[in-house]
């Protein structure tokens, strides 16, 4: 759920206790919405993410590793121009809104001190990173926002920045009690969370309604009594700062779904569970989710590009299946071509069809043949005989046809699974050299004139028994996992589909529980994913061999066996998986 500003106060508190004295010591920006701050307090390094994304915008310390582009971006090099070496004054949330500022002490070209403030939005769509001088003037944004994007409220380089549009809401650590109840009673007659909602700044609908339970009597939503609603409320807002225990709230699958700044009673408590920091829980909650829609976003034109390709093949397919079927008619025309050279004493010039017998047919049957009125009986007979010639022959081209059309298929719908496994920018790159090798994707120039990014790694696991599991997300990886396996461990791939490679990390006997875990892992990362019964194939690696000129990743095998699996999630969950 979207960061509400009752959690970005907490979260604006924690971090001004751990960063305010802090100095800069650099400044990273590993997407065009996302910086990150290495911070000196404490005696101790600590990393402050501040994150405009329009889905996942938060700010929270981080420890999880982030790869930075290859050219650092035009914001970036002026963050780092402006606030490293500075020195954190102290991080605040303005107005109980989705609004954080970060006021940084630091010295310009003339050696004088100066402010710069670093402004966070949560806004979803229109969430934006600013940076501002001490007279409030705005020296650079994430975002640029021009006049033809909004009427209400520019961001640019030299304009003075202007906070949102205010909302006529109560900013719940000022407010009174008596004007919070004049404002709930404006409301109308509605639930009281609803009310609170309406009435009061950054309270997301689940925080309304924690706060509201709290206040209220047991299975009621609203009250008559709005005066001492409001004198409670007004107590509970005053006490929030003091009641931070961060939970993790959790779902009927047990992944992170919301980061609490304190239990939240309105919901099940056994689903919440207890975390180190605010800032752990939101990176619990926010981490994978982000990292999964930037690449989903980064991955989109590769993924439209295998579809199209994809959807071509299965066109192509059903055309050299139309083919085949007609082909299938030769013995037809060749049967026809026979029986009218062997009746043709009886055949004149201009018959239509005619009706013969059927020496093939051990019932004495007969066949109608159909006749061209234009051509001679013998020169019927040629035509059939043409055309059985050219059925015979379009049989073996679209047989030969069909075989590569199912090979680039297979090739193509391998190359979107390994799409949908990529965690990193690493492995995507990887999949765009093999489709740029194959021809399918023209290879960017300035790619060979940058530094290369990092090798991706393949998944790890550790089995029941304490082996590891290795489990390739691509063609690359999987030649090289498959490589640089030892010749006695054990190798597994989905049968006749395309997979993962997947390797025990282990020489001799095998436990039976670490060979069933592999043999999941290889069936859930193969397109017999949602499959029941996935044959799953595993040998030694000794007895599997890369033929020459063949693609990234295909090998042949000898000497496996076959296990049939049925991959569930809840099952792969249960398998540890190992920090890459």
């Amino acid at each position: 759920m979207p960061m509400d500003g009752l959690t970005l106060g907490f979260a604006a508190r924690e971090l001004n206790a751990r960063l305010a004295g802090g100095r800069i010591d650099k400044v990273t920006q590993p997407e065009k919405d996302l910086v990150i701050l290495l911070v000196r307090a404490g005696n101790e390094n600590r990393r402050l993410l501040l994150c405009a994304s329009p889905s996942n915008a938060r700010c929270h310390l981080t420890a999880s590793p982030f790869a930075n582009p290859l050219e650092p971006p035009a914001f970036c090099m002026l963050l780092r121009k402006q606030l490293t070496g500075g020195r954190i004054l102290g991080v605040r949330q303005v107005g109980g809104d989705r609004v954080i500022h970060v006021d940084i002490d630091t010295v310009d070209e003339l050696g004088d001190h100066v402010l710069r403030r670093l402004i966070l939005e949560v806004m979803s769509r229109h969430s934006n990173l600013i940076l501002t001088d001490g007279e409030g003037r705005i020296l650079e944004a994430a975002r640029h926002v021009n006049d033809s994007m909004s009427r209400v409220r520019q961001v640019l380089p030299g304009l003075a920045y202007e906070a949102p549009p205010a909302q006529d809401k109560a900013d719940p650590e000022t407010v009174a009690p008596e004007e919070l109840a004049r404002r709930l009673r404006e409301a109308g007659d509605i639930p009281l969370h609803k009310a609170l909602s309406a009435s009061v700044c950054g309270l997301s609908g689940t925080a309304a309604k924690e706060l509201a339970f709290r206040v209220l009597d047991p299975g009621e939503d609203r009250t008559g009594d709005l005066a001492g609603a409001a004198e409670r409320l007004c107590g509970l807002f005053r006490r929030l700062p003091d009641m931070a225990s961060p939970r993790v709230l959790r779902d009927a699958d047990g992944d992170p779904c919301d980061a609490l700044p304190f239990p939240y009673l309105s919901l099940d408590l056994g689903m919440q569970t207890e975390a180190p920091s605010l800032s752990s829980a939101l990176e619990q909650c926010f981490g994978t989710r982000d990292a999964k829609d930037r690449m989903r976003q980064k991955s989109a034109s590769t993924v439209r590009l295998l579809r199209g390709q994809i959807e071509r093949c299965e066109r192509k397919l059903a055309l050299q299946e139309e083919e085949l079927a007609s082909a299938a008619r030769m013995e037809e025309y060749r049967l026809m071509g026979e029986l009218i050279n062997a009746n043709l004493w009886q055949l004149q010039k201009g018959q239509r069809e005619a009706v013969l017998p059927n020496w093939y047919d051990e019932s004495g049957g007969s066949v109608t043949v159909p006749l061209d009125i234009r051509l001679t009986p013998a020169q019927n007979a040629q035509r059939y005989f043409k055309r059985y010639q050219k059925a015979r022959a379009a049989r073996v081209t679209a047989a030969e046809q069909k075989a590569l059309t199912l090979k680039e298929l297979d090739y193509l719908e391998g190359a979107l699974l390994d799409v949908d496994k990529c965690v990193g920018e690493s492995e995507l790159e990887e999949i765009r050299e093999e489709l740029a090798r194959t021809g399918y994707m023209k290879r960017t120039a300035s790619r060979k004139e940058k530094r290369a990014l990092p090798k991706s790694k393949p998944y790890r696991y550790l089995s029941s028994d304490g082996i590891e599991i290795h489990v390739g997300k691509n063609a690359a990886q999987n030649e090289r996992l498959t490589q640089s396996a030892g010749p006695d461990e054990m190798w597994l791939h989905a049968k006749d589909m395309p997979g993962s490679h997947v390797i025990i990390r282990a020489a001799g006997e095998i436990p039976m529980q670490t060979l069933k875990e592999a043999a999941l892992l290889a069936a859930w990362y193969s397109k017999g994913q949602r499959s029941a019964n996935v044959p799953v194939d595993y040998t030694l690696r000794r007895y599997v061999k890369k033929p020459g000129g063949t693609p990234t990743g295909f090998v042949t095998y000898v000497n496996q066996r076959t296990a049939y699996m049925t991959p569930a999630e809840a099952d792969i969950r249960r398998i540890e998986k190992l920090e890459e």
